[in-house]
C-alpha cells in the first residue's frame, strides 16, 4: 500500500467541506477493499505481463494488489513471507487475508481477519447441506464463530478466521484426527476404533452418499462477522439468517468489555434492585398522546422506505402498513428484504395511547381448529402453556402477528435447532431425554392432540388472541385488567415519563 504524507489541515467550518472529506475517505476505502474477482483480474494480468512483485516491499512500490511483508516463522523460527490482500467479499463485508509460508522449513498457515467492526448483534446462520453443491459454499468464520454439524454431532471451536468451503471445514477436521490415529492406536485401541467409525461417517457424508444428507450446519458468531454463501430465492428452511443481543459473556468474548467490567456491571444492577425493594417510588400515571398526521392513503397503501441491509450494508426496502384488528385496535406490520444477501426480518408495533392497566388473556384449546386463531403477541407479552411446559418470557421472539399454530412452530424449531445444535455435545443422556419428552409434547400440541390453555400477560395491553364468537363473548377465553406494580412500571420506562 502507499503511504500517504500527512496532511494538515484547519477545523472544517462548513458541513459541505466536511461531506466532501467523508466522500474522499470512502473513495480510498473502495480502492483499498475492491472484490475478489478484481483482484484476481489484476493479479492474473501482472502474472502475463511478468511484472509480478516477490522481493518484500517490492509490491508496495509497484501497486501490486498482494503485499508482501518478511515475519518471523514460529516453527523454525528463521525469516518467511506473510502475504496479505485487502479485499470485498460479495453480499459481505470487507475482510484481509493473510497466508505465510517459510521457505526453510515449508511451513505454511492462512487466515482471515475482518476489516469491519464489531456488529451490534450476533449473527447465527444456517445452511441444511442436501447435496454436492451446497459443500462448495464459501465460508467466512472469524475467530470468535462456532460451527455446528447437527446430524454428525460435531462442534468447531471458535479459533483463527477462515476462508473456506463447508466441505473445506469438515475435511480440515477429518485430516487432523486422522494424523494422531497411528498414535492412538498404540495408546488406547478403543478410542482409535471409535474415531475410525466417526472419521468413516463424515467421509461417506463428503462424498454424498445414500442415508446420508441432509446435514444442519450452523455458524454462529457473537461479534456478527461471519457469514455463509447464499443463492438469490432460497427458501428460509433451506439458508436462513438471525441476528441476537448478546449477552453479558459474549461481550467479554469478543472483547468488548473485560470480566472485572462485566463483574462491576452486575453488581451495579444488584444494588440498583435492592434500592428499588427499599425505596419504591411512586407510579406516575400517565397516558403518551401523539400528534395526528395527515399522509395520502397511509392505511390503504404499503409505505415504503430506503435503508440499508445490516448484514450486507447494501440498499434495500423496508416496507409498513398499518392494520387495524376487529375488536382490538390498529398495529403497524414492518418487513425488511434484502434480494442481495437473504436477510429478513419482520416485527409488529402496536399503536394508539399507552393503557392505564395491563391485561392477561387465557384460552382454552380443545378443538384442533382453535390452532388457526389470529394471535398478537408483543415485545413485552409473556406467554405460558402449562400443559406443555412452555414459558416466553417478555422479549423472546419479539413482536409477531400469526396464528397460534405459527407462533408454536416457530417455538418447535428455533428451541430445537438451538437445543440440539449448541448443546448436543455437553448433554448428558437424562437431559437429551427431557428435551425429546418436552418437544415431542409440543408436537401433539401443534397436531391437535391435547389440550392446553395458552395464558398471555401483556403490562401494556397490546397482545391479542383472536374472538371466533365476536361480537359475543368466547366461552373458552377470558380477559383480565390488572395494576401494573412499580417494579413493571419502572422496567417499561412510566415512572419518569412526563408528558405536560
Amino acid at each position: 500500500m502507499k503511504r500517504q504524507e500527512p496532511h494538515i489541515t484547519s477545523l472544517p467550518t462548513s458541513k459541505k467541506k466536511a461531506h466532501t472529506m467523508s466522500e474522499k475517505a470512502a473513495a480510498e476505502n473502495e480502492d483499498l477493499f475492491r472484490n475478489v474477482g478484481e483482484n484476481v483480474q489484476e493479479i492474473d494480468q501482472n502474472q502475463q505481463s511478468g511484472d509480478l512483485a516477490r522481493a518484500t516491499g517490492a509490491a508496495d512500490a509497484e501497486g501490486h494488489p498482494v503485499q508482501e511483508i518478511e515475519s518471523l516463522c514460529m516453527n523454525c523460527h528463521d525469516n518467511g513471507v506473510t502475504r496479505m490482500l485487502l479485499t470485498r467479499i460479495p453480499y459481505f463485508r470487507e475482510v484481509v487475508l493473510m497466508s505465510f509460508e517459510c521457505p526453510h522449513c515449508g511451513f505454511k498457515n492462512s487466515e482471515i481477519q475482518t476489516a469491519s467492526e464489531i456488529m451490534e448483534k450476533g449473527c447465527k446462520y444456517m445452511l441444511k447441506v442436501e447435496g454436492k453443491s451446497d459443500f462448495n459454499r464459501q465460508v467466512v468464520k472469524s475467530e470468535t464463530a462456532t460451527c455446528k454439524f447437527q446430524e454428525l454431532d460435531i462442534e468447531i471451536p471458535p479459533k483463527r478466521g477462515q476462508l473456506t468451503t463447508v466441505e473445506g471445514l469438515l475435511s480440515e477436521m477429518v485430516e487432523g484426527l486422522s494424523s494422531d490415529q497411528p498414535v492412538r492406536k498404540s495408546i488406547d485401541e478403543n478410542l482409535y476404533n471409535q474415531i475410525e467409525t466417526f472419521l468413516a461417517k463424515v467421509r461417506s457424508c463428503l462424498d454424498c452418499e445414500p442415508g446420508t444428507l441432509p446435514v444442519t450446519f450452523t455458524l454462529d458468531d457473537p461479534a456478527g462477522n461471519s457469514w455463509i454463501e447464499y443463492t438469490p430465492g432460497e427458501q428460509a428452511h433451506k439458508w436462513s439468517q438471525t441476528q441476537y443481543v448478546r449477552s453479558g459473556e459474549q461481550n467479554v468474548q469478543v472483547g468488548i468489555i473485560s470480566q472485572d467490567q462485566l463483574e462491576q456491571h452486575r453488581q451495579e444492577e444488584r444494588a440498583k434492585v435492592a434500592d428499588k425493594e427499599r425505596n419504591p417510588s411512586q407510579a406516575k400515571k400517565s397516558t403518551f398522546l401523539s400528534d395526528e398526521t395527515d399522509i395520502e392513503n397511509f392505511t390503504n397503501e404499503v409505505q415504503t422506505f430506503s435503508a440499508s441491509c445490516p448484514s450486507c450494508y447494501r440498499p434495500c426496502d423496508t416496507h409498513m402498513k398499518p392494520v387495524n384488528i376487529p375488536h382490538f385496535k390498529e398495529v403497524i406490520i414492518m418487513s425488511t428484504v434484502c434480494h442481495e444477501c437473504g436477510y429478513k426480518s419482520n416485527e409488529v408495533k402496536t399503536g394508539g395511547a399507552i393503557p392505564e392497566k395491563g391485561r392477561k388473556i387465557t384460552l382454552l384449546c380443545d378443538d384442533p381448529e382453535d390452532l388457526s386463531r389470529d394471535i398478537l403477541k408483543s415485545e413485552t407479552c409473556s406467554l405460558t402453556i402449562p400443559e406443555l411446559s412452555l414459558d416466553i418470557q417478555q422479549g423472546t421472539l419479539g413482536g409477531r402477528f400469526t396464528t397460534l399454530e405459527g407462533l408454536l412452530q416457530q417455538v418447535y424449531t428455533e428451541l430445537k435447532n438451538r437445543v440440539f445444535t449448541q448443546t448436543s455435545d455437553s448433554m448428558d443422556e437424562a437431559t437429551r431425554k427431557r428435551w425429546e419428552e418436552f418437544f415431542s409434547k409440543l408436537q401433539e400440541g401443534l397436531d391437535g392432540k391435547v389440550k392446553f390453555t395458552v395464558t398471555m400477560e401483556d403490562p401494556l395491553a397490546g397482545s391479542y388472541i383472536q374472538n371466533v364468537y365476536a361480537p359475543d363473548p368466547d366461552p373458552n377465553m377470558t380477559i383480565e385488567d390488572y395494576e401494573r406494580t412499580q417494579e413493571q412500571n419502572e422496567e417499561l420506562g412510566l415512572n419518569d415519563m412526563i408528558v405536560e
